[in-house]
């Protein structure tokens, strides 16, 4: 995620931090190369100009000409215009306040993710915020549009309204809203058809159904990876409609980060929420300050509490604590397999290594150590092709015993000895990170980063 900018501007800061006195020169050169990282990241222009009227401006004051670490503070200078720029530190939280069932329309171009949107962001209703929401389908346009949302409703456990290609789409609202009044639903998503441009059809369409529901939320859903297209169609939106509110997705995908650091500042509408993957759980909250420390290499540590919160598994936790006390702290391969399982729920490996302060460069120079989700099903069926006793004891695993698991998990005898070599140093880890406690974990971690990944 914005790798192409992070890298740029991190060869600036990389300058900046070796000036041991700054001039309004050395600000001067500084400024124009972040300048032209963004601009080459696809942000707006005149985002760009402004954003960096405002950084000189700072930064030529004695706050900073005058410190100690010149350099460092013209680094948090940057830091925290970038914050303001998406948002700041406003409340960008759903408006709910409103009697049941609350109105959200789901708007944007066909093709951006707003059929998967809907799901992804009844599901946080669901399991967040502990709401019963009803998803309605009112794309009757797009082929398939309708049994698409009736696929993740069955997927998610979540109702949605029945209708077909042959209604018109404000009946379907208009009757959705009555049978969500009756049914005591809290909150009602409507998935309304999008084009590949923006037309007076859709427009007119879109704002007969906004006046009748009046909608608390209006969100438009844009692909970031669009850049400065997204941002254009997202102000043709907002001129019509009056959005509340953006829903970024492909985020993950996207390495330069033109819409997210130019939408809010052309609309004056605020990013909600981020699409960070294909999975119906990857839907984050938007937070800006987050989001620019990731950018900046900084890491993302709330985001990694509150995932690893919301898929800890105390019981496992637990079972695990009690058996290495048990055992004299034996790390087996049927651990291993839980552990696995337990990280894949937080989403990619990719992605929870970027969230730690100073990984993003450890993982480049992993060069391919860590593994694909491919690889990770891949060391699953190896392990459950396993004994028991093969499990809890690795070292019995002889020629003829890594032939029949590699035949039963149809991976290679090759295969095998790489899983069960990674596993040795994983399990040489565990040990070390156990002698050296919490504060230890970071350094086991650089030095897994060496090649001996513990996946």
């Amino acid at each position: 995620m914005f790798q192409t900018l992070s890298d740029k501007l991190d060869l600036v800061f990389k300058k900046l931090r070796g000036q041991g006195v700054m001039t309004e020169d050395n600000v001067k050169d500084a400024l124009r190369e972040v300048r032209l990282a963004l601009l080459e990241a696809d942000v707006n222009f005149k985002v760009v100009k402004d954003f960096i009227e405002k950084v000189r401006t700072r930064a030529v004051g004695t706050e900073v000409l005058q410190s100690l670490a010149p350099g460092q503070q013209v680094i948090k200078i940057v830091n925290d215009e970038l914050v303001q720029l998406m948002g700041g530190s406003e409340d960008n939280s759903l408006d709910l306040a409103a009697k049941p069932p609350v109105a959200i329309m789901m708007v944007g171009l066909q093709g951006a993710g707003k059929t998967t949107s809907c799901g992804k962001l009844a599901r946080y209703l669901k399991t967040t915020l502990k709401k019963k929401p009803l998803l309605v389908p009112a794309d009757i346009y797009r082929p398939a549009a309708i049994e698409q949302l009736k696929v993740l409703g069955r997927q998610l456990g979540i109702e949605v309204f029945d209708s077909s290609a042959d209604q018109k789409p404000l009946d379907i609202c208009r009757n959705a809203t009555r049978y969500a009044t009756l049914n005591a639903f809290d909150v009602v998503l409507f998935d309304t058809a999008g084009r590949h441009q923006i037309d007076d059809y859709l427009m007119n369409e879109l704002e007969g159904i906004r006046d009748e529901l009046a909608p608390r939320e209006i969100l438009f859903v844009a692909d970031a990876m669009t850049g400065q297209e997204a941002v254009n169609v997202a102000s043709g939106f907002n001129d019509r409609l009056g959005i509340t509110g953006v829903v970024l997705t492909k985020l993950d995908g996207d390495a330069k980060g033109g819409a997210a650091l130019s939408i809010k500042a052309v609309t004056g509408k605020p990013v909600k929420f981020v699409g960070l993957g294909e999975k119906l759980d990857a839907l984050d909250v938007f937070h800006a300050d987050r989001l620019v420390s990731r950018i900046l290499g900084m890491g993302d540590v709330l985001t990694l509490i509150e995932k690893a919160q919301a898929t800890f598994d105390e019981k496992e936790a637990e079972r695990l604590q009690q058996k290495m006390k048990k055992s004299g702290g034996q790390f087996d391969l049927e651990d291993f397999k839980a552990q696995l399982q337990q990280i894949k729920k937080m989403g990619s490996l990719e992605s929870i290594m970027s969230m730690i302060p100073g990984m993003g460069k450890a993982m480049k120079q992993m060069q391919g150590a860590q593994p694909s989700e491919k690889e990770m099903k891949r060391i699953e069926a190896i392990i459950d092709s396993m004994t028991r006793k093969e499990r809890s004891d690795h070292t019995i695993i002889n020629g003829s015993r890594r032939l029949r698991i590699a035949k039963g998990s149809g991976t290679s005898v090759q295969e095998v000895n790489q899983l069960l070599k990674r596993f040795t140093e994983a399990q040489r880890v565990v040990k070390q990170l156990q002698k050296m406690g919490p504060k230890g974990l970071m350094k086991g971690m650089k030095g897994m980063g060496k090649g001996m990944f513990p996946f």
